[in-house]
């Protein structure tokens, strides 16, 4: 890696963990980044896992308000999503590179249109589906979208925040602040998988450790002052941005 390559992973790195914390996106930075550097699809999404634990936390970190009084919703949460991480990453090891390129784009597309139809869906589903702890129906989507997040996470944030806005009786900053203790789960169950299973581009993942780590709490201040709408539309725009990289290239 040459040293304009390493500023480079390091300020995507610094961007990822913004966007993460922000927003739930920020692989769709830092894997491209990681890729132009030369590193094989396999080892750049191994890596770029890895890279992104300490920002992750970071960011739940700054979220920690939103987080008070939460540990009774998270404990059973965290299990589930630590569950599809680790399954996730196991098909990373064993499946063909690409085999989840078409669902991606489906994946994060239909999360884009739950969080845009967020509010009227929640009025809709209040009583039926909706649980102040979001109930079954929340764990098993949260473990499912977990698989997708441990085999390759862009945009699997953005999942997150779709499934917890139409099944949790909860304001979007705490919803955003789940997600971000649920990423950092993932990524740390995919990682210890890797650690043990992959091969690991190291100067790589501690420069987006570094970047990431620096710019989580930065995204987590831009985001808890914004108003839910306003939040909601820098989701929209960040994921409908990704999508449209995703399928056009």
């Amino acid at each position: 890696m040459t040293l304009w390559e390493a500023v480079a992973v390091l300020l995507a790195g610094f961007a990822g963990g913004a966007l993460n914390t922000a927003v739930g996106s920020g692989t769709l930075v830092t894997f491209p980044v990681l890729l132009a550097t030369g590193l094989p699809p396999v080892t750049a999404t191994v890596s770029n896992a890895l890279g992104l634990i300490p920002g992750s936390v970071s960011g739940a970190y700054a979220y920690r308000r939103e987080l008070a009084g939460q540990r009774r919703l998270l404990i059973p949460l965290c299990a589930s999503a630590a569950a599809g991480g680790l399954v996730g990453s196991g098909l990373l090891m064993v499946l063909p590179p690409g085999v989840f390129a078409t669902v991606v784009p489906v994946l994060v597309g239909l999360a884009l249109l739950l969080i845009a139809v967020q509010p009227l869906l929640t009025r809709a589903l209040r009583g039926r589906l909706t649980r102040p702890g979001g109930g079954l129906p929340l764990r098993i989507g949260l473990g499912l979208a977990s698989v997708y997040g441990g085999y390759f996470s862009a945009g699997q944030g953005i999942l997150y925040v779709a499934l917890s806005g139409a099944l949790l009786e909860a304001p979007l900053q705490r919803i955003n602040a789940l997600k971000n203790v649920l990423v950092a789960q993932v990524n740390a169950v995919a990682a210890g998988f890797f650690l043990i299973a992959a091969d690991i581009d190291w100067p790589a993942a501690l420069l987006i450790a570094a970047g990431a780590t620096a710019g989580a709490p930065v995204g987590a201040r831009a985001a808890q002052r914004l108003r839910p709408v306003a939040l909601r539309v820098l989701i929209l725009t960040v994921g409908t941005a990704g999508l449209l990289h995703m399928t056009l290239g």
